[in-house]
């Protein structure tokens, strides 16, 4: 009964917290970049594997908007750690398939950068805008000027949902939050003390606080006993100074029986700083993967214990995809959001592996189906220039 009433408790919530934007590197005083890189190419099929798809395919028509090389514009708040050079990458993988070339934009963390990044693509006339992270505050304006001059948007990540036409997509960070927190919760029976490392001021680490809010409600053996966390060129190294002078506060075990990182560049430092003073058991628990990240869960006596997380790779994929519905005229949903995976260190195997092996041991990780219109396979097969 009070499970079923703490599920209406968090759906209410989320109902009423409303779509705001994940994880924030701070402003770098380093000038935004602009590179026109090319996408890569989709691999060589075998002659048969080729024969047959182009047989599969031959009676599907290529909308004639994609049915040519496309500049697509990725507008980024940030670029730092491995999650994002993982979606990066899986932005350029599937714009390559595609035969289009991806120019890429990086404000290094500074949203006035980022909007007149925004500014420079609408005025290239570039075919399609890609917008990652960033707050509408700074954006909205530009994103409106961009979807009036017929250049279709999709963004993730953000809170970019009030501008009519706009595709805004993210990982679902409520269930993100939840699942994380339910593994913590259950690894400690449910009490004892914990360290919040967090951040305001970015959407999705705003919804994943709300979810936080309604966990202590929950469970109210928990206490938390230190909050800190900021959003720094070097946010890991930062927090694991932070948190080596929290465990000299806290110098005896028992004393912390978990720590909550809603980001994995905070989760990177607790586990640095825990390891190095010998108090593994503490346990850690966060949010997002990169193969960075999996290498520290699976180290031997590693106190990083779960994370729950989405595959970047495939969230970049997945954001394309949409966007060519869109140039091709296709209805596209207003909200969309990949479903996110527990990754627990016990369900690995003792041997390495990363993002792309993740799959074998992580039902449904990497393989979202979502925006596959029938002529993409055939577009995806031709020839490229």
């Amino acid at each position: 009964m009070f499970k079923k009433s703490f599920s209406l408790i968090v759906a209410g919530a989320i109902l009423l917290a409303g779509c705001t934007n994940e994880q924030p590197p701070a402003p770098t005083s380093q000038a935004a970049q602009q590179t026109a890189t090319p996408a890569a190419t989709a691999p060589q099929q075998p002659a048969n594997a080729a024969s047959a798809s182009a047989n599969a395919t031959a009676s599907v028509a290529i909308p004639s908007a994609v049915d040519k090389k496309l500049k697509i514009a990725l507008v980024s708040e940030f670029s730092i750690g491995t999650f994002s050079a993982q979606y990066l990458q899986g932005v350029k993988e599937q714009v390559g398939k595609f035969g289009g070339e991806v120019i890429v934009y990086n404000a290094d963390g500074d949203l006035a950068k980022m909007a007149a990044h925004l500014d420079t693509a609408i005025n290239q006339k570039v075919d399609g805008i890609l917008i990652n992270h960033g707050r509408a505050e700074a954006l909205q304006a530009g994103v409106e000027r961009a979807v009036k001059a017929g250049i279709p948007v999709v963004s993730f990540d953000n809170d970019l949902d009030q501008v009519e036409g706009v595709t805004v997509i993210d990982q679902d960070d409520y269930s993100l939050a939840w699942q994380g927190l339910k593994n913590l919760a259950q690894s400690i029976d449910g009490k004892g003390n914990i360290v919040y490392i967090w951040v305001g001021g970015f959407a999705p680490m705003e919804k994943r606080n709300r979810v936080y809010d309604i966990f202590l409600k929950r469970y109210p053996n928990i206490k938390e006993i230190a909050r800190f966390g900021s959003a720094t060129p070097n946010t890991a190294l930062d927090t694991q100074a932070q948190m080596e002078a929290i465990l000299k506060k806290y110098p005896n075990k028992g004393d912390i029986a978990a720590v909550w990182a809603p980001w994995d560049e905070f989760a990177k430092g607790a586990v640095r700083a825990i390891k190095a003073a010998g108090r593994t058991e503490i346990k850690v628990f966060g949010i997002d993967l990169s193969d960075e990240d999996l290498q520290l869960i699976q180290e031997k006596d590693s106190p990083w214990k779960a994370s729950a997380a989405t595959d970047p790779a495939d969230i970049g994929k997945v954001q394309t995809r949409f966007l060519y519905q869109k140039i091709a005229g296709e209805p596209t949903p207003k909200y969309f959001s990949l479903d996110p995976h527990l990754v627990a260190k016990e369900k690995l195997p003792d041997t390495p592996v990363n993002m792309t092996q993740l799959g074998e041991f992580v039902d449904g990780w990497g393989k979202s189906d979502a925006a596959i219109s029938p002529w993409m396979p055939a577009l995806e097969s031709k020839p490229k220039q």
